[in-house]
């Protein structure tokens, strides 16, 4: 990080930009927030310690123990539940095939119409609500735009684990805090997780199967059959597997929430590509070329104002930080994006790129069930990217409309 010569103070609590403070204490709030320096994010500080990250997890013997994504897990309001699942059955591939409900939890469990090719298994979708008011996300969600939908969020990335038992063992160890004292046994799968990061309002699960995969059954629970029809419509077998999410998290915490993920899997840091003219980046850590990337977008600099600070910084103030897209799979994209259109899909940009490009791409509305935008990607030839440069810039604007 290269902080400016003549560095501001940007309270973190009211976000205002003080020249000092009295004692401590912020003039415009008069709380006592953590303050921060004003500074501008470069990949220096990543491309320095990154390797260093992965020394520790050699030294550590953690190489090996987590894999690709197995997961995500959507919370949202209990009298929204159903309308998350019958509109991902509505707008993607995801067929519903089992729910499973115990005295705390509602789990929904959604699975892809085609598993990715390059893999022998492809990212679940778990639905999910709570039914009691313990929420250690909650804090999460009070934020300008969220706060009328306080348990509504992407909570969980669930990664296969090989061992689980060496895994807790060594990351317990290092001091790392989970959700439970203990590893958490299922009649199919051991689990443990994470308490929710500071940095990116998530935290990371890790399942080891031992019995039928899939079937994320809870303890104590009822086996539940709603009838959640899936639409007779051909142009949504062309939406498969989950294949990003892209996370927006602030300025201020990009390294950390970063180093923080290749510090619990196996992945590593990428590449990043900068928009300067919107103050925005945008990181992409990877497993394997072939597996579910995880992309995280972040300001180049902290958040000032709503009118100067470019709209990534702008969604976090207003959204705070939390995942914003999750990217599917799709063939024939341009009729599918057209029938879409037909039936009713509202989109914040137009379908971008094309074959010479690479890529297609576009991004839906957010959703009002699980406050979540739908992106539709294709690739073409040996393309391995998320954007084109020129694409980048475009999806970021588009941000503004949110």
């Amino acid at each position: 990080m290269n902080e400016h010569k003549n560095p501001k103070i940007i309270c973190s609590q009211c976000h205002d930009v003080i020249s000092e403070t009295k004692d401590g204490d912020c003039p415009k709030c008069g709380g006592k927030p953590n303050v921060i320096y004003d500074f501008r994010n470069s990949d220096e500080y990543l491309i320095r310690e990154v390797p260093k990250v992965l020394e520790q997890r050699k030294i550590n013997k953690l190489n090996g123990l987590v894999h690709g994504l197995d997961s995500l897990v959507i919370n949202t309001e209990i009298d929204l539940h159903q309308s998350a699942v019958t509109e991902l059955c509505e707008t993607t591939g995801s067929i519903w095939y089992l729910d499973s409900i115990n005295q705390d939890f509602h789990l929904s469990m959604l699975q892809t119409n085609e598993k990715n090719p390059k893999l022998d298994y492809s990212p679940k979708i778990l639905i999910q609500s709570r039914l009691r008011p313990q929420n250690p996300f909650y804090g999460f969600n009070l934020n300008k735009k969220t706060r009328d939908l306080p348990n509504t969020r992407i909570e969980t990335f669930n990664f296969r684990c090989s061992n689980l038992d060496k895994y807790f063992e060594i990351q317990n160890e290092r001091g790392i805090t989970f959700m439970t004292e203990n590893i958490q046994e299922y009649d199919n799968f051991s689990y443990i997780q994470t308490a929710p990061s500071h940095y990116i309002g998530c935290s990371y699960g890790f399942i080891q199967w031992h019995g039928k995969e899939g079937d994320y059954s809870l303890n104590n629970a009822n086996t539940h059959r709603p009838d959640y029809k899936k639409p007779n419509k051909n142009y949504l077998d062309n939406i498969k597997y989950v294949d990003h999410t892209a996370t927006r998290i602030r300025a201020r915490d990009r390294d950390a929430g970063i180093l923080e993920f290749l510090e619990l899997t196996n992945y590593t840091f990428d590449f990043a590509i900068y928009a300067l003219d919107l103050n925005s980046i945008t990181s992409v850590a990877r497993y394997s070329p072939d597996d579910f990337a995880m992309v995280f977008t972040s300001g180049i600099t902290p958040f000032i104002g709503s009118e100067s600070t470019g709209p990534t910084e702008r969604y976090t103030f207003n959204y705070g930080t939390r995942v914003h897209h999750i990217a599917f799979h799709t063939e024939e994209i341009t009729e599918t994006y057209s029938k879409l259109k037909e039936d009713g899909m509202e989109f914040l940009i137009e379908l971008l790129g094309g074959e010479n490009d690479g890529l297609h791409q576009t991004f839906t509305k957010q959703s009002p069930n699980t406050m979540t935008v739908n992106e539709y990607i294709h690739r073409y030839g040996d393309f391995k990217g998320f954007f084109t440069r020129s694409n980048v810039r475009d999806l970021t604007k588009s941000t503004y409309k949110q």
